[in-house]
């Protein structure tokens, strides 16, 4: 069977790392696998992918995607296509309609309908709401990364073709990676107990926050804080550590190809986000060991920490609270085995096995 992994944009953001990790994952169990790419960007360098064969179509934008698609699906013939993202997916579904094309189609979305659509008449988003209804009868599954996710999307189109399934997180590549060396001397020689967190450093990953949760920390007990990423906020994070005098305690080191390792090193992981699809690097966090404290923010925390069972649940926007939520992680640590438990549902097997199902396939 020939697989399709269609994505717009190679970055270091979750969705494109999701989608070469899925397309790995289905090469190694022996399928034949595209990956179509809309554009790379060329300042990461890009993973090697055994088995897979990587098309970059130089498009910068999706809408320019959807000849280079079409000439694909009527030349490849691909048997099933896996796209992300609903402007992706929308030009996914009209380019299999005018070639004709049987292939099978199913569409992931990746961040909350009230994000990407509206009802307000001719913007650009209530165009592509009115877009994705004409086109979405083409899809065999439309998915979700979350259930909260499921229950939105189907309150937007009054229609209940969208199902949860969760991506790959946990898979063999993973589990070597968190195996490999550290070089952070704060985790080599661990004096303190150590907080991680990653992402890129932008106003809704609620960092500035969390910078002011270790400030109120710093007052009860000693620890240190890396946060791995870069992106805008970076020079006014920088002036926030140094104004809260904690150059000792929070450290920046920017954009790591495998964060991983720094999890498994790590004691706490911190999700201080004010908003989320479903968050991969808090799953990836728990794989590593790592006792989760997340805000609770729509959407994704509470499912994957089951309102609290898997890691401590904190509100949005409250430095205090996030505080106390990261002292009692440190107190008494989620046990390596109920963490293991958490992240069954984003094992590799699972989440394929859960794909073809969907599809009606079986190998």
């Amino acid at each position: 069977m020939k697989i399709c992994i269609a994505v717009s944009l190679y970055d270091i953001s979750g969705v494109p790392l999701a989608q070469l990790r899925f397309a790995q994952a289905l090469a190694n169990k022996g399928y034949e696998v595209d990956l179509v790419i809309g554009h790379i960007d060329p300042q990461y360098d890009f993973p090697e992918l055994a088995g897979v064969t990587v098309r970059e179509l130089e498009r910068r934008h999706v809408r320019g995607m959807l000849l280079p698609l079409w000439r694909y699906l009527r030349s490849d013939r691909p048997d099933v296509v896996f796209s992300a993202e609903d402007h992706l997916n929308a030009v996914v579904l009209l380019a299999a309609i005018i070639a004709g094309s049987q292939v099978k189609i199913s569409g992931s979305s990746r961040v909350t309908p009230f994000d990407t659509y509206s009802n307000v008449p001719f913007t650009k988003r209530w165009v592509l709401k009115q877009f994705m209804r004409a086109v979405m009868w083409r899809a065999d599954a439309l998915t979700c990364v979350s259930k909260d996710m499921v229950d939105q999307y189907r309150r937007v189109f009054d229609t209940p073709p969208h199902v949860c399934v969760y991506n790959i997180v946990d898979d063999k590549l993973s589990r070597l990676r968190m195996q490999e060396a550290v070089e952070h001397g704060w985790l080599i020689h661990k004096q303190e107990p150590v907080l991680i967190a990653a992402g890129s450093l932008a106003p809704w990953k609620g960092f500035a926050d969390l910078i002011h949760a270790m400030k109120e920390l710093s007052r009860s007990r000693r620890a240190r804080l890396i946060i791995l990423g870069d992106g805008p906020l970076r020079i006014e994070l920088e002036a926030l550590i140094a104004e809260l005098d904690l150059t000792n305690l929070v450290d920046l080191p920017g954009y790591v190809g495998n964060p991983l390792k720094y999890f498994a090193r790590a004691d706490v992981f911190v999700l201080s986000s004010h908003v989320e699809g479903l968050p991969n690097v808090l799953v990836e966090a728990m794989m590593c060991g790592c006792t989760p404290v997340s805000t609770d923010c729509p959407t994704g925390p509470r499912e994957i920490l089951q309102d609290g069972k898997y890691g401590y649940l904190v509100p949005m926007q409250d430095p205090i609270a996030l505080a106390a939520g990261i002292e009692q992680a440190l107190i008494k640590p989620i046990p390596k085995d109920r963490l293991a438990e958490a992240v069954q549902p984003f094992d590799e097997e699972t989440v394929i096995k859960r794909h073809l199902e969907i599809l009606g396939l079986t190998r």
